[in-house]
C-alpha cells in the first residue's frame, strides 16, 4: 500500500471513530449508532483488503472501465463486419489450421463468386409463389447477374431438398426457373407454404460443408 493510501486510510478511520464517539453521546441514537458501526466494519475490511461482495463487483467494473479508457478494450470484436467477408475468413482459418491443406488446389475466388450468387438470390431474385394442394410452386426470376445466380443455385438445391423427404423438381423459364416442392402429408404441405422460397432454400446442412469443399478446389455450382 502506498504512503498516501495508508495515510488516507488512517485519516478515514480516525474520522469514522470520532463520529461514532460523538454519536454515542447523543440520546436516542441507537439506530444511527448501528449504521455507524456497520460503516466502521466496512472500512476495516476495505483496509485489510476484504472488499464486500457488492463493492468487489464495482471495483471490477471500475477496473474494466479504466482499461477501456487507458489501454483499449481487453477483447476484440467477434463479428467480421460483413457476412461474405466473415465466411471467407472462417474458411481460411480452417484451411490454415489443417496441416493436410493442399494450397495448390485452394480456390478462395470460387467461394467468393458463390457467395455473390447467394447474395443475388437472397436479396435480388423475385419469387412468385403459387400454392398447390400438395405443396408449392415458385417462379424465381431475375436479370443479369441475378439470373445467372438463380440458374446455378436453385437447380443445385433440388437434390438436397429431395433428401429431406420432400419431392422437388425444377424447370427452366426464360428469365429464371420454376421450383416445385411437394409433401406427402398435410403437415409437410403446411410447412412448405409457411417457409416460402427462401425458407425452402435454407433447408439442409450442406451449405457450410459445401463452402469448405469449394474453397479446397472441389465441386463448384
Amino acid at each position: 500500500m502506498s504512503s498516501w493510501s495508508w495515510k488516507a486510510g488512517l485519516a478515514g478511520a480516525a474520522i469514522v471513530a470520532a463520529s461514532a464517539y460523538a454519536l454515542a453521546q447523543m440520546p436516542g441514537s441507537s439506530e444511527m449508532q448501528g449504521q455507524m458501526r456497520d460503516r466502521m466494519q466496512m472500512h476495516e475490511r476495505m483496509m485489510s483488503g476484504q472488499m464486500p461482495q457488492g463493492m468487489q463487483g464495482m471495483q471490477g467494473q471500475m477496473g474494466s472501465h479504466g482499461m477501456m479508457m487507458g489501454t483499449g478494450m481487453a477483447d476484440q470484436p467477434a463479428m467480421a463486419g460483413q457476412g461474405a467477408f466473415g465466411t471467407i475468413q472462417e474458411v481460411v482459418r480452417i484451411l490454415e489450421a489443417d496441416p493436410t491443406t493442399d494450397w495448390s488446389k485452394v480456390n478462395i475466388a470460387a467461394l467468393r463468386e458463390h457467395l455473390v450468387d447467394m447474395d443475388e438470390v437472397t436479396l435480388r431474385a423475385v419469387s412468385a409463389e403459387r400454392t398447390l394442394d400438395n405443396g408449392i410452386e415458385i417462379a424465381v426470376t431475375g436479370t443479369g447477374r441475378t439470373l445467372d445466380a438463380i440458374k446455378r443455385m436453385v437447380p443445385a438445391h433440388v437434390q438436397e431438398l429431395n433428401g429431406t423427404g420432400w419431392n422437388a423438381k425444377v424447370e427452366d423459364l426464360p428469365n429464371g426457373v420454376k421450383l416445385t416442392v411437394t409433401g406427402a402429408d398435410a403437415k409437410q404441405v403446411t410447412k412448405l407454404k409457411a417457409l416460402g422460397f427462401m425458407g425452402i432454400m435454407v433447408q439442409g446442412t450442406h451449405h457450410q460443408a459445401h463452402h469448405l469443399m469449394m474453397a479446397k478446389g472441389g465441386f463448384v455450382h
